[in-house]
């Protein structure tokens, strides 16, 4: 992933101003500030560091690349700036686990070097390749902004660490064709092997405002032949970065499958980062092997309404298949939303989410997301509470932790949908607006009712986290909205009137498909000093959020339950934990 050219620019700027959806704080592009990017950082501020999220030690990071289980080994790239905590200088990062809790670094695998990537080390992917070991592809751009696709192979594939990297002569295996758009030609997905002798590989591009998915086939690994049409293609959609697609079982609603699983009871998951946007949307469909085209199955919007992994701040996301434990796993970036003086300030930018198991959900119509057991490890100090009502305008504080580092799990029972709001036709895949509107203080029939977390005594900073329930008289089914809200995180003061010098703080919000025919929705946050991971319905609705209080920090924070509805809410079971630092996390990065 990397810089879009001004044609990009102008065409953000423009569908800033059409949609309601965009995320300020992550430009539809890199921001390329060339004073900046390689000032060095004299010192690191610690005040909203997360404790348990992946970050090196200081300068800016952003999308990861290639995460694969090898040798006993759990291996993250990823793209990091080594001289400053802006965007650039951008090169292949690279640490190592066993546990995906603690983290050492590595020396970094990949930087520009050569005439097909000295301009840029750009995003990609890893595959392991039967008799010959790890591969990564990647995105090279030479000196004249063309984008590339290379390959590297490890020194010694012997090497459980794969310490050192080689990049061979005969790059780039694949160039943009007279047909497409060199400037928006990138990030290649993991390679899977078909049944034709193949490899197989996706590289994300457009042309004009169409969203493109080239699909690219091999039986060496070097020697790459574009199909000849895209996998799939969507107007109106813009740049498709970072893009991933593999299957899910519509029977095992438990276990991954790897990339060349061939069978029934298979749907195909396309997923793309949408370069203009800065979010995230995916579809599920049917691949033919065959023809070499994917269908969505048109349950969900196929373009900026569609479903995504996360609602919130997240993007340039990446699953792989864990052999250890026979599962897909999902990383994803989520950058700040604070000022780029700010960055500068504090020494560091951009943080992984904690990683999360991917599945089909039964109902066959979405995935399911969960962060990964782990993370589990990580837990302190216990409490739990049972059976409390709450009544309409109450809170009440959930104490025995430490709130800015924890991780909570509640359910719900809402008894009666009586009470419940109409819902109005006109908020429609809409949720921002729906949030915006209706608040965590705005009172409701059934909700709102959740967690306020990262908040002050007093409330002057809070960062709410919860459900509000409709009756949809188009389907007499409820119609559940969640919202992690920022609007009121922080009381920090803006740097000046430009959008560059305020803080971003949106209100994210998704629609959870579930029925409640018992009454039962179910909440988990992972709250990490600056970062609110929330999990609604079992993962059905992800939301991520940046925030940065001033007062509500350390063990100045406070977290509670509450219910602004006039329908009593029941907590049915409340379980919190403090966490903890992981005993290494990428010490010695540089």
């Amino acid at each position: 992933m990397g810089v879009s050219n001004y044609v990009s620019v102008l065409l953000l700027l423009l569908l800033i101003n059409l949609s309601s959806n965009n995320i300020k704080g992550i430009n539809g592009f890199h921001q390329v500030y060339e004073k900046l990017q390689s000032q060095s950082v004299e010192s690191v501020t610690h005040l909203h560091r997360s404790a348990f999220h992946f970050q090196p030690p200081k300068h800016w990071i952003n999308d990861p690349n290639g995460p694969l289980y090898y040798k006993g080994l759990y291996h993250l790239f990823y793209q990091y700036n080594t001289k400053g905590a802006v965007w650039g200088n951008i090169v292949w990062a690279h640490s190592v686990s066993k546990d995906l809790v603690n983290w050492e670094a590595l020396e970094h695998a990949l930087y520009p070097s050569k005439w097909f990537d000295i301009k840029g080390t750009w995003s990609g992917s890893i595959t392991l390749v039967p008799g010959k070991g790890p591969i990564i592809l990647y995105t090279g751009v030479n000196q004249n902004e063309t984008q590339l696709q290379n390959y590297a192979i490890p020194k010694d594939p012997s090497d459980p660490y794969l310490r050192e990297w080689i990049k061979p002569d005969d790059n780039p295996v694949v160039m943009p064709d007279y047909t497409m758009n060199g400037s928006a030609f990138r990030d290649p997905t993991t390679a899977w092997f078909s049944k034709d002798g193949h490899w197989r590989m996706v590289v994300g591009s457009k042309r004009k405002h169409r969203g493109i998915a080239y699909i690219y086939r091999s039986r060496d690994f070097k020697r790459w032949v574009k199909a000849k049409h895209p996998v799939h293609s969507k107007e109106s959609t813009g740049m498709w970065e970072c893009p991933d697609f593999f299957p899910v079982s519509t029977t095992d609603f438990e276990n991954g499958l790897d990339l060349d699983y061939v069978g029934p009871n298979t749907k195909h998951v396309l997923k793309v980062s949408l370069d203009i946007t800065r979010y995230e949307y995916y579809t599920l469909g049917k691949y033919d092997p065959k023809k070499d085209r994917y269908v969505p199955d048109g349950n969900s919007p196929d373009g900026w309404d569609g479903l995504r992994f996360d609602y919130g701040n997240f993007y340039a996301s990446k699953t792989f298949f864990d052999y250890k434990k026979n599962r897909r796993i999902l990383w994803g970036w989520a950058n700040e939303s604070d000022t780029v003086e700010d960055d500068i300030s504090k020494g560091w930018a951009g943080l992984q989410v904690i990683q999360r198991t991917v599945l089909l959900d039964s109902n066959k119509k979405q995935l399911v997301f969960w962060p990964i057991e782990e993370i589990e490890s990580l837990r302190g100090n216990y409490i739990r509470m049972n059976n409390k009502n709450i009544k309409m305008g109450q809170r009440f504080e959930v104490k025995g932790i430490t709130p800015a580092q924890a991780d909570v799990e509640v359910t719900f029972n809402i008894g009666s949908l009586e009470k419940a709001e109409t819902f109005d036709p006109s908020f429609k895949l809409k949720p921002l607006e729906l949030c915006k509107v209706k608040g965590s203080n705005v009172t409701g029939g059934v909700g709102p009712f959740g967690l306020i977390t990262l908040a002050t005594p007093d409330l002057e900073e809070y960062t709410p986290v919860f459900f509000r329930v409709f009756k949809d008289t188009s389907t007499n089914k409820p119609k559940v909205l969640m919202c992690s809200d920022a609007r009121p995180s922080s009381l920090k003061q803006d740097r000046g009137p430009l959008a560059k010098d305020r803080m971003y703080k949106p209100s994210f919000a998704g629609f959870v498909d579930v029925d409640l025919a018992d009454g039962r929705i179910s909440l988990r946050s992972l709250i990490d000093n600056s970062v609110v991971e929330s999990f609604g319905a079992l993962g059905k609705t992800v939301i991520t959020s940046r925030v940065y209080p001033v007062k509500a920090v350390k063990e100045n924070a406070h977290l509670y339950v509450f219910n602004n509805g006039k329908q009593t809410v029941n907590v049915e079971s409340l379980d919190a934990w403090s966490m903890q630092r992981p005993l290494q996390m990428n010490d010695g990065a540089v």
